[in-house]
């Protein structure tokens, strides 16, 4: 075997390799988006505070909870097994979860906190004193936002950002 022969085989093989881990990578991720797209079925409920001063339900699998004392609004959306909870002592606190989500929001003072919890992630999202939290989590991911203590990003599909301090954090997209 001549050396270009030797060096093209072990160029090829690494190659193939690389080949075959991106397409190995790209299953994954296909059968993980398959998953976070979820087949169960439950109405879409919809919780506001106020009217309400704490507003609960349940629907199938999906489900969700407001509670606002005034001046504060709470609202939280669920569907497909989801579960979204939002607590407000002044300011605005929202709440949005699909397929297997988890989403938790909650403000105190002046502030506007959001959750996304997409396809099976777990997110949470807090904010305090006028400032403003963001949290977005799919599928096997988790992300939490807080005015007071940071962001934090786990998983794969992760998003948080604190508007007050501008910290943010990203993972797996």
């Amino acid at each position: 075997m001549t050396l270009f022969a030797a060096f093209s085989s072990a160029r090829s093989s690494r190659v193939r390799r690389a080949a075959a881990a991106v397409a190995a990578t790209s299953a994954v991720l296909s059968f993980g988006t398959v998953l976070g797209t979820s087949t169960a079925v439950a109405a879409p409920v919809t919780c506001v505070s106020p009217p309400s001063a704490n507003d609960i339900r349940v629907d199938g699998t999906a489900s969700c909870g407001a509670k606002a004392t005034a001046p504060g609004v709470a609202r939280s959306d669920a569907s497909d097994s989801g579960t979204a909870v939002s607590v407000a002592d002044g300011g605005a606190a929202n709440a949005t979860a699909t397929g297997f989500g988890t989403a938790l929001s909650a403000v105190s003072g002046a502030g506007t906190s959001y959750a996304f919890a997409l396809g099976g992630g777990i997110s949470r999202s807090a904010a305090s004193n006028g400032g403003t939290a963001i949290a977005v989590a799919g599928y096997g991911g988790g992300a939490s936002a807080s005015t007071e203590t940071g962001v934090n990003c786990a998983g794969l599909n992760s998003f948080a950002l604190d508007l007050s301090t501008g910290r943010a954090c990203i993972a797996g997209f």
